[in-house]
C-alpha cells in the first residue's frame, strides 16, 4: 500500500468537517471518501460532493452485497464508505481521508490497521453546546440529543494515534497538516513511495 489512509473523528460540532475541507485546500493530494448515507441533504449540499445520498433500500442492498469498508447507523441515519474506492486510492499510491464516526473507525482498522486515526475534540462542552446551538438547523430536543451523544463519542479518543483540539481553527488545521506531513516521512512510507530510490541506494 503506497498510499496513507487518514481516519478523522469527531463529535458533531467539533469542526472536524470545516477541517477536514481546510486541510484538502490545503493539502491536494489527500483524496476525501465520499461516504453514502441515508440522511436528506442539508441546505446547500450537493449529492456526489458532501455525500452520495440515497434510500434505505439502496444502502442496505449494498451492505448484503459487502460493498463497504465499513458502515453505521448515526442519529438515526445511516453512513458506509466504499470498500472498492479506498483500496484503488491506496493502491494508486494516494493519501486518503476518511471522515467517519468511531465506530466507523473501529470497522477500518480491522481492514487497514496500519490507518492513521485522529480525533478531533472540541476546547469545552459549553464551546461545543454554543457551536451546536448556532447552526440554527436543529432543535433544543436534537441539540440535547447530540451533546449527549458528544460525551459518549469522546470517551472513544484513546483509540486514535494524534488528538487535536479545536480552540483555535488555525492552530488546529496547522496540527492537522502536521500529521499528515510527518506520517509521508515514516521510513515504511517512504519505502513505498520511493521503492526504485530504496533499491539503487541499499
Amino acid at each position: 500500500m503506497a498510499g496513507n489512509l487518514f481516519v478523522v473523528a469527531a463529535p458533531s460540532g467539533a469542526g472536524k468537517t470545516t477541517l477536514v475541507r481546510m486541510l484538502l485546500e490545503a493539502e491536494a493530494s489527500v483524496h476525501l471518501s465520499i461516504s453514502f448515507t441515508t440522511r436528506a441533504p442539508r441546505p446547500g449540499e450537493q449529492n456526489g460532493r458532501e455525500y452520495h445520498f440515497v434510500d434505505a433500500d439502496t444502502f442496505h442492498g449494498m451492505i448484503d452485497r459487502h460493498e463497504f469498508l465499513e458502515w453505521a447507523e448515526v442519529h438515526g441515519n445511516f453512513y458506509g464508505t466504499s470498500k472498492k474506492w479506498i483500496a484503488d486510492q491506496l493502491a494508486d499510491g494516494h493519501d486518503t481521508l476518511l471522515e467517519i464516526d468511531w465506530q466507523g473507525a473501529q470497522q477500518v482498522r480491522q481492514l487497514f490497521p496500519e490507518a492513521i486515526g485522529i480525533f478531533i475534540l472540541p476546547p469545552s462542552m459549553e464551546e461545543l453546546t454554543r457551536r451546536l446551538t448556532g447552526r440554527g438547523t436543529d432543535s433544543a430536543e436534537v441539540i440535547s440529543r447530540r451533546l449527549a451523544a458528544a460525551q459518549a463519542e469522546m470517551r472513544h479518543v484513546g483509540e486514535f494515534d494524534y488528538v487535536i483540539i479545536n480552540d483555535r481553527l488555525e492552530q488546529a488545521l496547522d496540527e492537522l497538516r502536521a500529521v499528515v506531513c510527518t506520517s509521508r516521512l515514516t521510513c515504511k512510507a517512504q519505502r513505498a513511495r520511493h521503492a526504485a530510490l530504496f533499491a539503487r541506494l541499499i
